[in-house]
């Protein structure tokens, strides 16, 4: 359904894919894997159901399989860069849908950059639907510029800063700055519960649910 395409990233330019939908524009942000397939589809999952998708490729063009290469990849990532280049898919999608706001959403990697680019593009993410997203601690956050609602969607077995004790300290910690955010913790479910491509970790039953209500999020706030 979609296509790569390219575009500006603060002098600078980036690629992502592309699945156009008609309406309102989503950023989906990519897990420490790469650009795979799997992300792909979810980009094509929200075109059916009328958005326009944005899978920005942040490790332009490198993907891996093997979670030692992944977690080299994430630890390599110029943060300042990926700001950028996530910045510039949200200029692409206003610019195509003709509207001022967008949502995002991303997984692992990906759910923790989905609120750095809440934090630093206000103006135009609306929504974040988070997914199981950790941080690395050097992720540059600002919770005061947080417009966007926020709804996230996390594993009762995860750890770190995405084990549910940590997000929901943080929803404690949002809601007393005026924020508007929720977090989703799934029971009996892993890290990774979303991505139907692992069957080691798949929920059907958290993936649908997550999914509803970030479509209903998307569909409320776009």
């Amino acid at each position: 359904m979609g296509e790569m395409v390219t575009f500006k990233s603060n002098g600078g330019t980036c690629t992502g894919y592309l699945a156009d939908g008609g309406g309102p524009g989503v950023i989906v942000i990519q897990e420490w894997w790469g650009l795979v397939d799997h992300i792909k589809d979810i980009a094509d999952r929200f075109a059916a159901e009328g958005f326009t998708a944005l899978a920005p490729d942040l490790y332009h063009g490198e993907v891996t399989s093997e979670p030692d290469a992944a977690g080299k990849l994430l630890m390599s990532l110029n943060l300042a860069t990926a700001g950028k280049d996530l910045s510039g898919a949200v200029d692409l999608l206003v610019e195509r849908t003709s509207r001022t706001k967008v949502g995002a959403t991303g997984f692992c990697m990906g759910g923790g950059l989905t609120l750095m680019l809440a934090c630093q593009r206000p103006d135009a993410v609306a929504a974040a639907a988070p997914f199981y997203g950790g941080m690395r601690p050097d992720t540059p956050i600002d919770w005061d510029a947080l417009a966007a609602v926020v709804e996230g969607h996390y594993a009762e077995t995860d750890r770190g800063n995405a084990a549910p004790e940590a997000i929901k300290a943080l929803e404690v910690e949002l809601r007393a700055k005026g924020k508007n955010a929720t977090f989703h913790v799934y029971a009996g479910t892993h890290h990774a519960f979303f991505n139907d491509t692992r069957p080691d970790v798949y929920d059907a039953a958290a993936a649908t649910t997550s999914w509803e209500r970030t479509l209903a999020l998307f569909r409320a706030n776009l």
